[in-house]
């Protein structure tokens, strides 16, 4: 018989679903990504085998059997999952032999896989850098002449009656307004190395939960899950208090008074990006995510959510999540948004390196 220490500890290291399947095809060890992606505890999955996470028949007990029959690994891709309920999700399948153990195997749900996480993160600097020049045209195109009009305003408000003052008040407002839009944009316009050093993610996030406590996120309810044992990440700290208020404003915005955010962080293992210069591909470690109960993004747009001017908002720029991507971009690092759970929630996942990596 295995030792079921050593096998729960390695998969409780792993970022993606997984479970540890006996060779009589039973499921006996799960780690927390797992029961949370099949809504199934580790206990039920061992008492009721594949039936408790997906009924009789799944093409996973398939895979499971042809791995057994043909002594070796079989990985199904892009799979429909049909939950309980009406719940279906999308991954890759993956079914391998343990190590020095190949009548014991190990399924693994991916959710995403790495080529997506790669692609998506070319998006996301591709992004950026449109961004820039849209930026750098704004600025220069429409900001000079924006001190000229107000000045306008003003002086036409000295010899003005009270109907006429309302009127240029309006204007030196959205000239101000439209002043502070272009003063956002050309956040993207420094394309300078970032000065990055260690630094404790989680006085950064404690730093940002009492900002947003004192603000816009007063009375909801924000709760931590952190893993304390986490190393420094490489970082500007000043910049990643800018992407995680920007990140806890949309939930706390999605949410409204009754909603719930949830703050998380976690090692984990196995992903790897290649710097966009070249060089060898880097580790992302760290993981920071921002749960919410809100309706998340319209599905049109999901895809683009990190693009500059895409929004759904109403009086939106489309910049906010454009800036937060560039900037964990200039990080070495990978954002991402899902919706995901049952019942769904919005989770943005920022993936770091760490300091010294």
């Amino acid at each position: 018989m295995m030792d079921r220490a050593g096998p729960a500890e390695l998969l409780s290291g792993l970022a993606v679903p997984a479970v540890l399947v006996r060779p009589d095809g039973m499921p006996v060890i799960a780690n927390i990504a797992a029961e949370t992606f099949l809504n199934a505890s580790q206990m039920a999955l061992a008492e009721r085998g594949w039936a408790a996470a997906f009924g009789r028949g799944a093409i996973v007990e398939r895979l499971v059997q042809r791995a057994f029959d043909e002594g070796g690994s079989c990985a199904a891709y892009d799979v429909a999952l049909q939950f309980p309920g009406g719940r279906i999700a999308r991954a890759d399948v993956l079914v391998a032999p343990v190590g020095d153990r190949p009548d014991w195997l190990t399924v693994a749900f991916q959710t995403r896989s790495v080529a997506t996480m790669v692609e998506r993160q070319v998006q996301q600097q591709g992004a950026a850098r449109s961004a820039v020049g849209v930026a750098a045209m704004l600025a220069h195109e429409i900001k000079n002449p924006l001190s000229g009009i107000r000045g306008a305003a003003q002086l036409l408000a000295s010899g003005s009656d009270a109907d006429g003052r309302e009127l240029t008040d309006l204007i030196v407002a959205e000239v101000d307004r439209i002043a502070k839009l272009v003063d956002r944009m050309e956040s993207f316009t420094d394309t300078r190395p970032m000065a990055l050093k260690p630094e404790n993610i989680h006085e950064v996030l404690g730093h940002v939960r009492k900002l947003a406590e004192q603000g816009f996120a007063q009375g909801l309810s924000i709760k931590e899950r952190y893993d304390p044992s986490l190393p420094p990440v490489a970082a500007n700290r000043d910049a990643l208090v800018q992407v995680f208020l920007n990140l806890l404003k949309n939930a706390a915005e999605a949410t409204g008074q009754k909603g719930r955010i949830q703050m998380t962080t976690a090692f984990r293992t196995g992903l790897k990006v290649r710097p966009e210069g070249g060089g060898a591909p880097v580790s992302l470690p760290i993981e920071v995510r921002i749960i919410d109960n809100g309706p998340g993004v319209p599905a049109g747009i999901a895809d683009h959510v990190f693009e500059p001017f895409i929004t759904s908002k109403r009086g939106g720029s489309g910049l906010g999540l454009a800036l937060v991507a560039k900037i964990v971009a200039d990080h070495g690092g990978v954002i991402e948004y899902e919706r995901s759970g049952d019942p769904e929630q919005t989770i943005f996942r920022v993936l770091l390196p760490v300091a010294g990596a």
